[in-house]
């Protein structure tokens, strides 16, 4: 999609800071970081958010969370732990309108989600 900042991104029409790539995973560090570790792993293909995941994404949705793993590896918050964000819609908080995991880590956080 033309109009998706993160589809540009994929595409590598607009820049930014590559943490891992393969045929339909992109993984690379957010502008605005909210923690000392803050990646965003999308997939490639334009999927609006998880709401509209379909049985045919199942296996890319795998690719993804393998992504992620592998994100954490290289990050080196894999052994002490991280969290996984991912917002829907208006209300959830999605501001970029493109299925997108925040890989949050670097610091201890709490059972609560605030």
């Amino acid at each position: 999609m033309d109009d998706c900042i993160f589809c540009r991104i994929a595409a590598g029409t607009i820049p930014s800071k590559k943490v891992y790539e393969d045929d339909n995973v992109l993984a690379f560090h957010d502008i605005a970081p909210a923690a000392p570790v803050h990646i965003l792993v999308i997939p490639k293909k334009h999927i609006t958010s998880a709401i509209d995941l379909s049985p045919e994404d199942e296996a890319l949705l795998m690719q993804v969370f393998q992504a992620i793993k592998k994100v954490a590896q290289i990050a080196g918050i894999a052994q002490d732990g991280f969290r996984i964000v991912s917002n829907v819609g208006k209300n959830g908080g999605q501001s970029v309108r493109h299925l997108h995991f925040h890989v949050l880590g670097g610091k201890a956080y709490g059972a609560n989600f605030g």
